[in-house]
Formats: structure tokens, C-alpha cells, sequence
């Protein structure tokens, strides 16, 4: 799977194809995403490659009725955009089953009770092996997806047809092979070709996808991205190039490991996706920073290392000293003052500026 994920991540010059990062960076109004312009209208199907939590946020969007999203701090242009959207119909592709998808319970929930959508899930797709069994067995939290999954398909099956109704499609046992152009508009995508994959034993309880050799195409207009990410080495700090993070105990960085003893580098310390993986929720960021915080307040106490550094004050002279633009806590507080000013206007928790001069103006008004 890994030379198709690279095969397909490299094939980047058909438009109406992004990464699930920019298109989460444009509905929530990053200032480098505001101007970009998904295409909504040409078909009513969008294509997820990926099933987990940013996936299942990102149909979410594209699903939930405007009148709703309307009321949240969705960027306005986008708004605007999905208001005029035909997508009625999203396939969340992945490689292994449903035992497998890697979604936690609440977001899986918050989707699945989105108003005037149908879970579609083949019912072969839903069949268990006894190695499925062990994995659920393990693990309450597959068990939980599965059942979830099961209940919402199920549901869907017996349901009357909606004329305005919205389709959520989870695709089992496919991986990504190529993107397909379009006939009708040169240079733009149509569909991408998925190939079957089976599961075999990777040991430990593991199951890895293996291609079939059989492939099909899934007809659509838009694609997003959404297979995970990656850390990148930062220079000067060790990496792990396999697991993408910086080796480290506790949040400690580990310079270098000798007959299974770490040895780490004092007062170097990491946390987040760059400590343990891009996984988790927001509160495994809050677990994991807090667990890291621990490891410095540990060695302060106990003395393994006398920082000689002038803190704040020291960094806002360095950046002084680099002519670096900065934008203070009392700026970032003028920011959040007028976003929610400006929400308060439109029935809004806040409407966000979604340009650099616009933040860089608020942050630096009397």
C-alpha cells in the first residue's frame, strides 16, 4: 500500500483534487485557504480517501444542511459556497473493513445524525471473519465503530426515499490506484480507480489490505485527501524516519539508545503528532502535553538541567533582533474581541477574519 499511497499523492496536476488539510483549512477560514475554490457544482458526488476522524469531519460539511452550519463559526465564504453546493452524495473510501476504520465513537455518532442522510454500506462489506472477532474482542472501542456502523446501515436499509436526501457511503476494502480525467473538461478530475484488497495476518492480532488485482472506477468531480499525516525531520533534533516522530521518553527527547538504556537531551522536550504520531482527538493533545509539561516540571525540580535563558523576554528580543512580525496574547485577544463581534452581528459564535491584513489590523487597533 505504500507505493500506491505514493504513486497517487504524486499525481497532483488534475484540478478538483486537494488534501483533506486544505479543504479543512478553507471552510475554517485560514488565511493562506480563504481563496481557494473547490468545486461543488459540476456532479453530486465527492470522493474521501481515508475513513478517519478529519474524514468523517469533512463530510460532516459537505452533508450537513447550510441552515444549520450557518449558526457555527463556519467561514463565511465557505458557507456561502456549500449553500450552492450539488454534492448529495460522499464515498468514504478505505483500505481495510469496518472493524478497522479508524473513527471514534462521538464523531462517528455526530455524523450519523446528520438530518435527511442514509448510511449506504454493502452488506458483504459487513460480514466478519474470526480474526475481525479477536480484533473486536480487544478492543471495545472496534467493537463499538462496528456496531454503530451495523445499526446505521440497517436503519438505512428499511428508511423511505427523500427526494432532498444526502448520501453517505462507506466504501470497505479499496484502495486509491489513479486519478481519471475527465473527457468533457481536459485537466480535471473525474472519478479515481480503486483497486480490492482483501485482509491477511500481519501477526499480533494485525491485519494489513493487500491489492486483489481487480479495480473499478468511482465516478466524481471532487477528491479529498484524507489518508493521514506525517511529521518532518526538524534539523539538529533526532528522527525516527519510520514513525515520522522524534524518539522520546515522556516527552523527553532521546539523543540516542544504548543496550536498551535511553539517553536524553536535557531541557529538549517535544509534544503532540511530533511525540507519539498524527492520532488521537483534541484530548489526546491535552493528555499529551500535559504529560510532557510533567517531564519539565520533574527535571526543574530535581535539578538535571539550570536553564540560562531570559524566557518571554529573551524571545521577544530575539525576534525583535530577526525583524520577525508578531502578533502578542493582548493582539490575539483584540482578534477574538472582534470575531465575536462581528458573530454577534450574523447570529454567530463568531465570524472569522480570514485574511492576514484583516488579523494583523484587528490585533493592532486601540
Amino acid at each position: 500500500m505504500v507505493l500506491k499511497v505514493t504513486k497517487i499523492l504524486a499525481f497532483q496536476t488534475l484540478s478538483g483534487i486537494y488534501s483533506a488539510r486544505e479543504f479543512v483549512w478553507w471552510y475554517n477560514g485560514h488565511p493562506d485557504y480563504s481563496s481557494l475554490k473547490p468545486d461543488l457544482k459540476s456532479s453530486d458526488t465527492a470522493v474521501i480517501l481515508g475513513q478517519g476522524n478529519v474524514a468523517l469531519d469533512v463530510a460532516r460539511i459537505l452533508l450537513r444542511p447550510t441552515t444549520e452550519l450557518a449558526s457555527t463559526d463556519i467561514a463565511r465564504h465557505a458557507l456561502s459556497a456549500l449553500e450552492e453546493s450539488s454534492i448529495r452524495k460522499v464515498f468514504l473510501v478505505g483500505r481495510r473493513g469496518p472493524v478497522q476504520a479508524a473513527l471514534t465513537a462521538k464523531e462517528l455518532r455526530e455524523v450519523l445524525g446528520i438530518k435527511n442522510m442514509h448510511i449506504r454500506i454493502k452488506e458483504t462489506d459487513l460480514s466478519v471473519t474470526p480474526a475481525d472477532e479477536v480484533e473486536m474482542k480487544n478492543s471495545r472501542i472496534r467493537k463499538r465503530i462496528y456496531e454503530l456502523l451495523s445499526k446505521a446501515a440497517a436503519a438505512a436499509g428499511t428508511s423511505e426515499s427523500d427526494p432532498d436526501q444526502r448520501e453517505l457511503h462507506f466504501v470497505f476494502f479499496r484502495q486509491p490506484d489513479r486519478f481519471l480525467e475527465s473527457n468533457e473538461r481536459k485537466g480535471h478530475v473525474s472519478g479515481v480507480n480503486l483497486e480490492k484488497t482483501i485482509l491477511e495476518s500481519a501477526g499480533s492480532g494485525k491485519q494489513l489490505a493487500v491489492g486483489t488485482g481487480e479495480f473499478e472506477d468511482l465516478n466524481c468531480s471532487l477528491v479529498l485527501k484524507a489518508i493521514g499525516y506525517k511529521s518532518v525531520p526538524i534539523n539538529g533534533l533526532p528522527f525516527d524516519h519510520k514513525k515520522g516522530v522524534v524518539p522520546n521518553v515522556r516527552g523527553r527527547v532521546v539523543s540516542q539508545t544504548l543496550e536498551s538504556l535511553s539517553q536524553t537531551e536535557p531541557g529538549l522536550y517535544v509534544c503532540g503528532w511530533l511525540k507519539r504520531g498524527p492520532v488521537g482527538i483534541i484530548a489526546t493533545n491535552l493528555y499529551c502535553a500535559e504529560e510532557t509539561v510533567g517531564s519539565i516540571s520533574e527535571d526543574i525540580e530535581e535539578g538535571v538541567f539550570k536553564s540560562s535563558k531570559e524566557g518571554s523576554k529573551g524571545l521577544m528580543q530575539l525576534l525583535e533582533k530577526r525583524e520577525v512580525k508578531k502578533v502578542d496574547y493582548s493582539g490575539w485577544e483584540k482578534i477574538d474581541a472582534k470575531e465575536k463581534q462581528m458573530g454577534t452581528e450574523r447570529n454567530k459564535p463568531r465570524e472569522k477574519l480570514v485574511t492576514w491584513e484583516d488579523l494583523l489590523a484587528a490585533a493592532a487597533a486601540n
